[in-house]
């Protein structure tokens, strides 16, 4: 059974940091992309960021810039380096990874889309305050 775990939300005040972090299990993601999405309430969930398995790296542009994303294949982990954050980054963020079709790297997809990846965590909440 794949999980995926997130970790490192919490409250933070404006221009504050935080790590957020995801440990997968149940199945080896090294040849697979792995990727932050967040829902704010009342929102949709959108995509934040998301790194190929060759490390190349997506953002979105409200984040770039103040957001890293990292991966450690021994590990099986996904992290997200969130700095400068604003009361709009409030929101509850997703590790998603994809892995039940061939990488999205040879079927040339979009790492910003929802249904590109099979696999999600439970969520960590994000809240920063003004």
């Amino acid at each position: 059974q794949v999980r995926l775990v997130e970790s490192g939300g919490g409250l933070v005040q404006a221009g504050g940091s935080l790590r957020l972090s995801c440990a997968a299990s149940g199945r080896i993601f090294s040849h697979y992309a792995m990727g932050w999405f967040r829902q704010a309430p009342g929102k949709e969930r959108e995509f934040v960021s998301a790194i190929s398995w060759n490390a190349s790296t997506y953002y979105a542009d409200s984040v770039k810039g103040r957001f890293t994303i990292s991966r450690d294949k021994v590990k099986n982990s996904v992290y997200l380096q969130m700095n400068s954050l604003q009361p709009e980054d409030t929101a509850v963020y997703y590790c998603a990874a994809e892995g039940a079709r061939g990488p999205l790297t040879d079927r040339n997809g979009n790492y910003q889309a929802r249904n590109e990846y099979d696999y999600w965590g439970q969520g960590t909440q994000v809240t920063v305050s003004s």
